[in-house]
Order: C-alpha cells, then sequence, then structure tokens
C-alpha cells in the first residue's frame, strides 16, 4: 500500500495485532511510532517511491549448546522481541539500495553477483550474497529500495547479523519467489552469505532461530536437513524472566579465539578420522586420551570434552522444558555454565586476561541470585553478553545492579517472539 495509507493504518491501529504477536501488549504504542518514524526515513531517502511493504526478523538468544552447532551437534535457542524491521519499495531497476540507521548506504548491482573481495566484512557483501543465491535458485530479482532500523544492537550477543541476512531472504522470498525459499532455506541462504560473501565461518544456529522463530530445539547432525522441534514455553509463567546483559567487552582481536574452539575440536576428530566431533565416538574419544595428548593440545582435548556434554545437555534442556520441569532446567543451565567456564575456556581471551567483564558479570549474578535461577556466558564468549534466568520478583533488582555496573541499557528483558522472518501486514 502506499506510504500515507500505511501510516494511518499503523495510527487507526489495524497492525496492533502483528505488533502485540512480535513484541507484547505493552510494547504496541513504541512500536508503531517506531514504524511510523522508519516509513518517514525511507520517504526522506527514496521520495519517489509511494508503494512500500515492511519486514521484520528478530534476533536470537541461545539457550542451550555452547559451540555445538559448528560441530553439527544439537541447541536450543530463542527468537527474541528485539527486531531488525526494512520498510522497502520494489522496482526494475536492477540495483538494491539499502540505507540502515547509522551506516553508509549500500548499493549492489544485481548485474554481477560474484563475491567482491573489497565488500567483504560489510552490509553490501551479505546483500550480494543473498541475493547470489536466490540467483542460482532460478529466482529473478529486479531491484528494490530499503530503510532498515534495528534494536538487535550490534555486538549485543543476538545476532544482529543473522537477523540482518534473514530480513534480506525474507525480503527476496516473499517478493520475488512467492515465499517458496521458506524459513529453512532463507537460513541456509544467510550462512552461505556470511561464509562465502562477508567471509566469517559462522554455524546455522543464528539464522536459523531468526528465521524460524519460537524456542526451537535444532539438531544439526544433517545440516542439510537439520531436525528442528518447535515448541511453546512461557518463562515468565515459570516464575522467570529471561535476561542477557552486554558486558560491554571487546570483540577486537578476538577472531584467533573463536577460531581455536572451532579448529580444536576438529582437530580432535581428525585423530578418528572425522569431520567433526558429533561423528566421534565418545568412549573411543576417553580410551584415546594420552595418544590425543601427543597428537593435539590438551586445550582440545579438554574443549572436545566440553563439546561431548554440551551436546546432551541441548537435549536435555529442551526435554525439560517440554516437560514443565524448570528446576531441573535450571541446574542443566548451570552445568551449562561450569563447563563453558571450565571446559570451553571461553571467558575471556588468554590474549587479554585482565580484561574479564564476563566473569565479572557472571559472579555478581551469582551473588545477587543465591540459590535462585541461573547464569551463564552467552554465545560465542569471550567478550560481550551473559544470561540469567531470573525469579520475576528479582528482574527489576537485578536489571538495575547490571546497569550500574555495566552502563545504562545493558541488561535486556526479553520475551520469546514466535515468529521468525516476516512480512508485516494488517489483521
Amino acid at each position: 500500500m502506499n506510504k500515507e495509507t500505511m501510516v494511518n493504518k499503523l495510527c487507526s491501529g489495524n497492525f496492533d495485532f502483528i505488533l502485540k504477536t512480535l513484541y507484547g501488549e505493552s510494547a504496541v504504542e513504541r512500536q508503531r511510532n517506531r514504524y511510523i518514524s522508519a516509513i518517514e526515513k525511507f520517504s526522506e531517502l527514496f521520495p519517489e517511491r509511494e508503494d512500500i511493504y515492511i519486514f521484520s526478523a528478530p534476533g536470537r538468544t541461545e539457550i542451550g549448546g555452547n559451540h555445538t552447532d559448528h560441530q553439527h551437534g544439537c541447541v536450543l535457542a530463542a527468537a527474541v522481541d528485539l527486531d531488525v524491521i526494512a520498510v522497502a519499495a520494489f522496482h526494475n531497476e536492477g540495483v538494491i539500495r539499502l540505507k540502515s540507521a547509522g551506516h553508509s548506504p549500500n548499493h549492489v548491482n544485481l548485474s554481477d553477483l560474484s563475491v567482491q573481495k573489497k565488500e567483504m566484512g560489510s552490509s553490501s557483501a551479505l546483500i550480494r550474497g543473498i541475493a547470489s543465491r536466490f540467483h542460482e535458485m532460478g529466482v529473478k530479482i529486479s531491484g528494490f529500495d530499503a530503510y532498515t532500523t534495528s534494536d538487535v544492537l550490534s555486538g549485543s550477543g543476538l545476532s544482529s547479523s543473522a537477523a540482518f541476512e534473514v530480513l534480506i531472504g525474507t525480503i527476496i522470498d516473499s517478493h520475488y519467489n512467492h515465499g517458496k525459499a521458506g524459513a529453512v532455506e532463507i537460513a541456509k541462504i544467510g550462512q552461505y552469505a556470511e561464509n562465502v560473501y562477508f567471509g566469517k565461518k559462522s554455524g546455522l544456529m543464528d539464522q536459523m532461530v531468526s528465521s524460524v522463530g519460537g524456542l526451537v530445539s535444532i539438531d544439526f547432525h544433517n545440516t542439510e536437513n537439520p531436525e528442528i522441534k518447535s515448541f511453546p514455553y512461557d518463562f515468565e509463567a515459570s516464575g522467570y524472566c529471561l535476561c542477557v546483559t552486554d558486558t560491554k567487552g571487546s570483540h577486537a582481536n578476538l577472531t584467533d579465539d573463536y577460531v581455536a574452539v572451532r579448529s580444536e575440536m576438529e582437530s580432535i576428530a581428525a585423530q578418528f578420522g572425522k569431520a567433526f566431533l558429533r561423528d566421534v565416538n565418545e568412549n573411543e574419544f576417553y580410551s584415546a586420551i594420552p595418544q590425543l595428548r601427543e597428537k593435539c593440545s590438551d586445550r582440545a582435548v579438554v574443549r572436545a570434552t566440553h563439546f561431548f556434554a554440551e551436546n546432551r545437555r541441548a537435549v536435555l534442556e529442551a526435554n525439560a522444558l517440554s516437560e514443565g520441569n524448570m528446576d531441573y532446567f535450571l541446574a542443566l543451565v548451570r552445568q551449562s555454565g561450569e563447563s563453558s567456564a571450565n571446559l570451553l575456556q571461553n571467558l575471556y581471551s588468554c590474549s587479554q586476561p585482565i580484561q574479564q567483564e564476563i566473569p565479572l558479570g557472571i559472579m555478581l549474578s551469582r551473588k545477587l541470585l543465591g540459590e535462585k535461577g541461573a547464569v551463564r556466558v552467552h554465545g560465542g564468549g569471550f567478550a560481550g553478553t551473559i544470561q540469567a534466568f531470573v525469579p520475576v520478583e528479582k528482574v527489576n533488582e537485578y536489571s538495575q545492579e547490571m546497569n550500574r555496573i555495566f552502563g545504562d541499557g545493558s541488561c535486556y528483558i526479553l520475551r520469546i517472539r514466535l515468529v521468525g522472518g516476516i512480512e508485516i501486514t494488517e489483521g
């Protein structure tokens, strides 16, 4: 619909149902104003475009399975109520023009969809990679202009990059492919763009959760057809809030740390003639530890033990929630946190040992929560975020303390979003 009609319908409440579904009833007014502001900004950037569409893709939080996905393991994760939205208009000019709030404009000519080395690490690379994959699938893309704005802050540990990738994939699939690709394929396309065009070797978890939405248990043993199980769960109904705190540690110079986790696990797998630890027999691994110490590092051996236990734990966590056993789930989260700290060793970088924001945040969380709730490192680790399950009656106190220590707005109190990448429609 045209811009004026879209704004009028937003103001009249025609979109309130979808806004309530995505963000919760208390956030409808704020999100309505956010959408209207995005349309106004789009109009400033692309005044010649009259007919517009709106799309949204959520960030995600990893709940179980710390560093298991890249070894074809199991994870438990959830889409959250922080997202990136796009106001878009389609045309036949053979170019994608996109401006994200706070970033330089992106201009991708669709006549050349090859990898551009000078683009690596940029949003343009992701756009080009996603468009290229759809082109390979036989989808004809004629172009669009878009303005995006995100409250999945970069570096927040909630995967703003995956949300952006899913957003672009959803835009193209919805308009040019009649939605035929679907959520799982859009996730794979996003990962492909990040791996090949952006230049970052990531697993598939982030894109999959953002694209599928909800609380999902995913088994990546077959990455071409991952086993995905979605199930509803309301943490607040069980007396807990899901909180993620950005401890504001710098992610600069951490690439070697992230690469080392994966490469060390795979070095162990290689000793058994396997590419990934998921295909290694755990009993054979423990029997071979003396030989593995000679061929690999002790740290690689210890990190492999984390994988085997964490892979099982992710499944147990999903089962505990599906059965409504919150106490057992919290016990498993605590075990996961201890394993990440002591075996995976991703709470801080060995190259920057005095920067320990994550251990500080975990220590303070445990002091405040006592025997209730649970806290662990969130996501890749080494710097960034922690995750806590906080009793409802303590959530304000907890949030205030995290914000006092790490700065205002550091603590996010999250809701699980049941919907993944989507076009925003009324009704």
